[in-house]
Formats: C-alpha cells, sequence, structure tokens
C-alpha cells in the first residue's frame, strides 16, 4: 500500500505503548521502529472519543482475505496477553500495522511460507472504549 491511512489512539494507549517501547531494545523487537513511527503519526484522542469502529488495544476484529473470501478473527493484545492462536501481539509487524486501522481498511499480511495477502478489516466486533472500559 503505497499510502498510509490515518490512524487513530487513545491517549491511554499511547501513553502505555510509549512505556512497552522505551521498555523494549531493538534487538528484542525488531519491529519496534515500525511500531513507534505508527504511534507517532496516529492521531491521540480521548478513549471516551475513540470512534466505535477503529482497532484499539485489546481489540477484536474480523478479517476477510480479499482474494478467497475467507475470515477470521484476532484480538489485538499486549505480549504478555499473546500466545494463542486468538490473538496477535501489537510487538509483531503486523499487530502495529493493524493499531488504529478502521473497518473497511485494508493491510498486506505476511503468509507463514513466504508472500504475503491482502486483509481487509471487516468488522471491529469488540473495543473496550465503544464497552466504556477505559482502563483495559
Amino acid at each position: 500500500m503505497s499510502t498510509r491511512p490515518p490512524i487513530f489512539v487513545t491517549s491511554r494507549d499511547a501513553d502505555r505503548l510509549d512505556a512497552l517501547l522505551d521498555a523494549t531494545s531493538p534487538r528484542d523487537c525488531p519491529g519496534k521502529a515500525e511500531l513507534q513511527a505508527e504511534v507517532d503519526r496516529a492521531e491521540v484522542v480521548e478513549p471516551e472519543d475513540m470512534p466505535p469502529n477503529v482497532v484499539t488495544m485489546n481489540s477484536k476484529v474480523r478479517f476477510r482475505v480479499v482474494s478467497t473470501g475467507e475470515r477470521f478473527e484476532l484480538a489485538l493484545v499486549y505480549p504478555r496477553d499473546a500466545g494463542s492462536s486468538e490473538t496477535v501481539s501489537i510487538l509483531a509487524p503486523v499487530g502495529s500495522a493493524l493499531l488504529g486501522l478502521s473497518e473497511g481498511d485494508e493491510i498486506e499480511w505476511p503468509r507463514p511460507g513466504g508472500g504475503s495477502l491482502k486483509v481487509q478489516i471487516e468488522k471491529v466486533l469488540y473495543q473496550p472504549e465503544r464497552e466504556g472500559e477505559y482502563h483495559r
């Protein structure tokens, strides 16, 4: 994708992500620079002002593979909560790419064996801010 869509991040997520980035070395996190760039370019909003269709930390998202129509769901989480097949860490390259995107946005998703797929964010199934959970 040549142009990146605008993204939104809550002030709480921005503070937590800044602390996480400060505590993480580039050697331990090869995608650190990319995550920092995403946080830096994001429009920061208060949690109660977050649009309901935006991917925030701890959001659960349904994706659609553009070429096949296949659907899958994942939650965007902090590293301590990652590890299951139903989560993606914010420190993973695809995790940092998801942060702040909205329903309808598309990203390139790396394939396990190489190459990539175009994936669309079909629906934000759960967003803490939309549910009034501002401290999650």
